[in-house]
Formats: C-alpha cells, structure tokens, sequence
C-alpha cells in the first residue's frame, strides 16, 4: 500500500542518489551536484510544515521507498503551489507516480485548501505530460525556450469553488 510521509534522517541515501542524478536536471530546479552534508541540513532543517517551510518534500513508500513528491513555492494567500516529482527509474511505469500524485492532491485540496495545483513540466518529458493529463490537469501557458534543452507547459488543476 502506497503511502506519503515525512522526510527522515535515514532518507539521506535515496536523497543522495536522487539530487545527484543529472539525467533529471533538465527537468528540475538542480543543477548541480547535492553533497550528503547539503542533504543532511536539509532533513534536519525542515519542519515538515509547508506554512513555516514554504515548501513539503515527502516520500513515497510501499516498504520500498519509490521515490519523492514536493509541493512548492506555497502561496497560502493565493491557495496555490507547484508540485515536483522523482521516482526512482526502477519503479516507473508502474503507476506509482498516478497514485502519489492522487494522494498529494487529497491533502492540498481537502487539507491546506488549495484551490490551485501546477506542474512546469518540459515539453520533451512526454512520460510527464501524460502522467498530468491523466490525472486531470489542463495544459495551459506555453513557456518558450524555458530551460536551454526544452521549451515546457505549465499543467493546471483547479478544485471547484465552493460558493
């Protein structure tokens, strides 16, 4: 059973390998290599509260740990953020990434009360855009030569207002 928790200290070596993986960069924020000490700080920095964070990293797990799911650049005010997703090469394909992103949707939405989800994803990264177009996200603005390798769109869910 697939399940979303709280990064932990033993979480470093998955973090390690995932941060370091420069088949990834194209479509991320990282674009560099992470040492253990910058991962390290960073579990033992973060509060797991996106209100005092800004920002919640969780893993994906079934036993296993699959891969990682992130809400970002939070804005309460406006009741938004973008997500980001890793899953492990082994593990995709296999509908871990429809389940996680499911799971993230139930807590922003009925939880923090988002009304808005967004994803940048690369127009090259097809796996992706399928992933968001399944899960009921909406391709809307078109971001032109937005990383040196791709141009990318930004993929919307909004929930339905409740007035």
């Amino acid at each position: 059973m697939l399940r979303l928790r709280k990064l932990e200290p033993t979480d470093l070596p998955f973090l390690y390998q995932w941060e370091n993986d420069a088949s990834a960069w194209a479509d991320g924020a990282n674009h560099n290599p992470l040492s253990q000490q910058d991962l390290r700080n960073y579990i033992e920095s973060t509060t797991g509260d996106i209100y005092r964070d800004g920002q919640l990293r969780l893993i994906i797990e079934d036993g296993a740990t699959l891969g990682c799911i992130d809400l970002f650049d939070f804005d309460p005010r406006n009741r938004r953020a973008a997500i980001g997703m890793y899953i492990a090469p082994e593990h995709r394909g296999k509908g871990v990434g429809k389940e996680a992103l499911r799971m993230l949707e139930d807590y922003a939405f009925g939880h923090l009360n988002l009304r808005v989800l967004y994803a940048v994803i690369a127009t090259k990264n097809t796996a992706c855009s399928a992933l968001y177009r399944q899960a009921g996200y909406t391709p809307s603005s078109p971001l032109p030569a937005w990383t040196l390798e791709s141009d990318a769109i930004i993929w919307l869910k909004e929930t339905t207002p409740n007035c």
